[in-house]
């Protein structure tokens, strides 16, 4: 039988558990008072409310510090905003590059943002395309790159704003989305020419299309009539 040897002083059994007793509550007083379960006056809280979840305060949090906004935009997260979705695919699609008319600056052609997104201009009368000779050059495109001639013929680029007349403010999402869904006017009339990137713009997904025409739709509305396409024989 093995015995135990008492400190000098210490002479129960009694004794020895309430040193027992009396070092646990330190320890749970400790572990109390790091997890913040100590009471206003010392005492530790029941063991239960200790090994309980922190309850989230109710006070109000002060304001956060200002965060730098991701360049990209979040599909799909809370503040997700429809315009801003598409203005943001608009500017990095290259839809100015053909839709916006250039205009002469002091570094070269840029787009005159005063037309945004308005296509050919109805005033600008194009002359006959110019016939290339046989080699590599194939397409032949105006100053404006509004007007374009290939062995489709001539096509010029569309007024995107939502002019009722001449633009895009009669149609609806789903116009939009039957148009570049199958690369005809209105999802059942001609067909779009190149340049435009049908192929690509093509597997844009419903919301990214829907985005992007919330946002034309929020663009001044400029009256342009752009001509029809002409045919391959009228652009020789």
């Amino acid at each position: 039988m093995t015995r135990f040897h008492l400190p000098s002083g210490l002479s129960s059994v009694s004794t020895l558990t309430g040193i027992a007793l009396a070092s646990a509550a330190a320890l749970a007083t400790e572990a109390a008072f790091a997890q913040g379960a100590l009471a206003a006056d010392g005492t530790v809280a029941a063991a239960a409310a200790a090994r309980a979840p922190i309850a989230m305060s109710t006070a109000t949090p002060s304001a956060a510090p200002p965060t730098t906004p991701s360049a990209t935009p979040i599909v799909g997260s809370a503040a997700f905003d429809a315009v801003a979705r598409g203005r943001y695919l608009v500017n990095t699609s290259g839809c100015h590059d053909c839709h916006t008319p250039f205009k002469l600056g002091p570094k070269g052609p840029e787009p005159d943002m005063s037309r945004m997104l308005s296509g050919h201009p109805q005033e600008l009368k194009m002359p006959p395309a110019p016939v290339l000779p046989a080699g590599p050059w194939l397409i032949v495109s105006s100053a404006t790159n509004t007007a374009h001639a290939g062995p489709w013929g001539v096509s010029f680029t569309a007024n995107l704003t939502p002019d009722a007349d001449t633009g895009l403010g009669l149609w609806t999402a789903l116009d939009f989305r039957n148009t570049i869904r199958s690369g005809r006017h209105l999802g059942r009339g001609r067909e779009i020419l190149p340049p435009m990137p049908i192929p690509v713009y093509s597997q844009m997904n419903d919301e990214d299309l829907n985005a992007i025409f919330a946002y034309l739709q929020t663009l001044p509305a400029i009256r342009n009539r752009v001509p029809e396409p002409w045919a391959v024989q009228a652009a020789k």
